[in-house]
């Protein structure tokens, strides 16, 4: 992978672990480099069940595709927000 791969990955990333954060509600005590990993992972999971499902390449923009990541980020978001504060790690 090269290096504008990387960065998109992470950009990208740290979009949709923001968007998962967003639909979660209430604050979540995570760090940032944990949305960025878990937004990545959703993203990678979101577009693998969305390309099963068939509807990863649609015309324009894949909306389907965006909000099961989206929502696969928020799941993740809220599982380590809640691993986090049963730990007391802040």
């Amino acid at each position: 992978m090269a290096v504008t791969g990387i960065i998109s990955a992470l950009i990208i990333g740290l979009i949709i672990g923001i968007l998962g954060r967003l639909v979660v509600p209430g604050r979540q005590r995570i760090p940032v480099w944990l949305t960025i990993v878990i937004g990545i992972v959703a993203a990678l999971i979101g577009t693998a069940i969305a390309g099963a499902l068939g509807v990863a390449d649609t015309k324009g923009i894949d909306w389907i595709e965006l909000v099961i990541q989206v929502v696969l980020a928020g799941l993740g978001v809220a599982l380590a927000a809640g691993a986090y504060s049963r730990r007391g790690i802040r």
